[in-house]
């Protein structure tokens, strides 16, 4: 499915049957010879020592041939496409991947993407509590996890304290995944609960805009021009919203849907735009970074998604050059004390923010050569 994560899961024969689509475009009037290497990483995503035939069967490399060209577009750009793994290919090691597509022609690196293989060989039961601390219970969120093997599942395992590596990430964001520290057991099971790096800032539901309309405005987007050969959408103000009352509203937990309403082949005939997002204040903050954050800028803390603030407007703005479709994203307030809550400034934090939290359970064994990832559970706060 276009918004589920990408985690590919091992069958019963210790190899991939599924496989994942890549999408991405280039703007350019005419094609170019891409090719993809897929490498096996650590936990840390750091490259290991495993060879090619250890992680896969088939090549981990080839040439991208799915190449399309948009039409009816202001924008001219070529559209590719590629299946992962290649047919005749499979995944026969569980662990981080990381794909990444080069220029044959340049040797540019034009993108890199992570992605997951899991062997579904522990049982995760993962839930959302009020944190074990007492302190500041309507603005934070605790993960607990307990951990259980499966006897049934044909890849073995050996569930061991020492051999178990338990990370939690809330929704995509980067900056705040944390290791869980071990607890203690529950009759059989590894029990990773009440500890301060299961605890989470709640955070707000993310704002969002849809420019899949260039006609006429939609959501949350106040006007839309066309200047100079180019398309632009003005975002609505954003505004300050820690000291309003939580407001539960549905969206992509930071995540985006290329759409457009008037033409019949999104890939090809959705065209790019500038988008305009600004947050109007008098000062600048000296002590602090604003970032727009989400799939829309890749989920990173840096110069491409940090604001500027502009003295004129007497705001922070940020242009971003974005396909059609429906984005959704959080303001991040990044300050030099970095335990300050990112959100807590201009988003709020509140215990009811539908965060959807994903558990990564990594297994190493002294014998093993690399790190295998035997677990991947997702649960949704407010269900």
């Amino acid at each position: 499915m276009e918004l589920e994560a990408p985690v590919l899961t091992l069958n019963s024969m210790g190899e991939t049957e599924e496989g994942m689509l890549l999408q991405f475009d280039v703007l350019a009037d005419e094609g170019e010879n891409l090719s993809y290497s897929i490498a096996h990483c650590d936990r840390h995503w750091q490259r290991d020592d495993l060879e090619p035939y250890e992680f896969m069967t088939g090549f981990e490399y080839g040439n991208i041939e799915n190449i399309d060209f948009s039409f009816t577009t202001m924008r001219p750009y070529v559209h590719y496409r590629q299946r992962i793994p290649a047919r005749g290919a499979a995944f026969r090691h569980s662990g981080n991947y990381v794909l990444t597509v080069t220029s044959d022609d340049s040797g540019d690196t034009l993108l890199t993407r992570r992605f997951w293989v899991s062997e579904g060989s522990v049982k995760v039961d993962a839930r959302l509590a009020r944190p074990y601390d007492g302190a500041d219970i309507l603005q934070r969120q605790e993960v607990d996890v307990d951990l259980a093997a499966i006897e049934s599942n044909p890849i073995g395992i050996n569930l061991r304290q020492e051999y178990e590596y338990v990370m939690v990430q809330q929704n995509g964001r980067l900056d705040n995944a944390r290791w869980l520290e071990f607890s203690g057991y529950d009759g059989l099971k590894l029990a990773y609960r009440f500890r301060q790096p299961n605890i989470f800032d709640g955070g707000n539901t993310f704002r969002f805009f849809d420019c899949a309309n260039m006609h006429t405005p939609m959501y949350n987007v106040v006007r839309v021009e066309e200047y100079g050969g180019e398309l632009f959408a003005i975002i609505r103000p954003e505004e300050d919203r820690s000291r309003k009352h939580f407001l539960s509203e549905k969206t992509l937990n930071g995540g985006m849907k290329v759409n457009v309403w008037d033409r019949q082949d999104k890939a090809l005939q959705a065209d790019y735009v500038w988008v305009n997002i600004s947050l109007p204040m008098a000062q600048p903050m000296l002590d602090r970074s604003i970032y727009v954050v989400g799939q829309l800028t890749d989920w990173k803390l840096d110069s491409a998604s940090r604001m500027d603030y502009n003295p004129e407007y007497r705001a922070y703005t940020k242009r971003l050059l974005l396909k059609q479709g429906y984005y959704s994203y959080q303001l991040l307030c990044v300050g030099r004390q970095q335990q300050e809550s990112p959100t807590r400034r201009l988003e709020g934090d509140h215990m009811e923010t539908p965060n959807i939290y994903t558990v990564y359970v990594y297994h190493r064994e002294p014998s093993d050569r690399a790190d295998r990832l035997v677990a991947v559970r997702r649960v949704a706060a407010g269900q």
